[in-house]
């Protein structure tokens, strides 16, 4: 379990991080994600103790990560697949990162197999391609067999065939109970690959929540010759809807009061007909990205612009 509360935090007097808290539940993979510069990876290091947050708090399986007795046991990070030591080969990078775990030498052997390096084992790391040192990053990050999972930008550098490897390698872990947080601009993958989904647009939380309703919307988008006459079907069968453009009509289905059946049965008893009946709002993650991302900086910019024009 990974829990944020009000997490804050300020470089030379510019905020990047402010007040964002989120909840991860074992058993769920959480996408975590928002454009460059977002606060993204400064959240992601405030939770595994290497960056110290101004205000706020955060958690890993109830205890903040320096208070973890042997860390690696309990949560494995991918923070960036580079901050190892090209001289030595995989195999020894691992087994540094094992015998400081407290964990057996042939796990090595079991994670190299896991990820695709048996072959490369012996390869100083500084000969590797990218996409082989994330491989090695994420068998690093589960080195010492832990609950939780923390990545930012796992996929980056992996092939089409790695990135489905990684993302059936993280389903099966969340499947056996575990935790995932992973960061991406992969936003295919992420909807591909997530459960849950915490948004974040200039430092702060904009949206959170599972992704199928996130993706979801409660308003049906009607189209019709006769928008008056519907309408006014509609309504009287207490059916909540407004007028639209080109003979549109939005109808509010929140609180089960509507749906698309009722819709149709209300549309064919007044003989009324239909030429579209869908459910309106973002059809992918991209989609709800940008809506929720530029709504967000729309809103920080207005402050300033009406600061400037006083």
């Amino acid at each position: 379990m990974i829990t944020t509360t009000a997490l804050t935090k300020s470089y030379g007097g510019a905020r990047v991080v402010s007040g964002v808290s989120m909840h991860c539940e074992p058993g769920t993979i959480t996408g975590f994600i928002g454009p460059n510069g977002a606060g993204k990876s400064t959240t992601l290091r405030m939770i595994v103790g290497l960056v110290r947050p101004d205000h706020g708090t955060a958690t890993v399986e109830g205890r903040p990560f320096a208070d973890l007795p042997n860390p690696a046991r309990v949560v494995g990070t991918l923070l960036d697949a580079n901050a190892v030591n090209g001289g030595r080969t995989g195999r020894a990078t691992l087994a540094t990162t094992a015998r400081m775990a407290g964990v057996g030498a042939d796990r090595v052997d079991e994670l190299l197999g896991l990820v695709g390096l048996p072959a490369a084992a012996d390869r100083r790391v500084g000969t590797y391609s990218l996409g082989m040192r994330q491989r090695l990053g994420i068998a690093h990050a589960m080195v010492g067999d832990p609950t939780v999972l923390i990545m930012d930008e796992p996929a980056n550098g992996l092939d089409p065939e790695g990135i489905a490897w990684m993302r059936g390698l993280l389903r099966e872990f969340a499947d056996r109970g575990g935790t995932v947080l992973l960061s991406s601009h992969l936003l295919q993958e992420v909807e591909a690959t997530v459960d849950r989904l915490v948004v974040i647009s200039q430092g702060a939380v904009v949206a959170s929540g599972a992704i199928g309703e996130l993706l979801a919307s409660s308003t049906l988008l009607v189209r019709t010759p006769e928008p008056q006459a519907l309408a006014a079907a509609l309504r009287a069968e207490g059916v909540p809807c407004a007028h639209g453009p080109h003979q549109t009509l939005a109808v509010d289905t929140a609180g089960g009061r509507a749906s698309a059946d009722l819709v149709a049965r209300i549309a064919l008893d007044h003989q009324i007909v239909l030429t579209e009946l869908r459910q309106a709002g973002p059809s992918s993650l991209e989609q709800l990205f940008f809506s929720l991302t530029a709504t967000a900086t729309a809103s920080a910019a207005a402050p300033a612009l009406a600061e400037e024009a006083a």
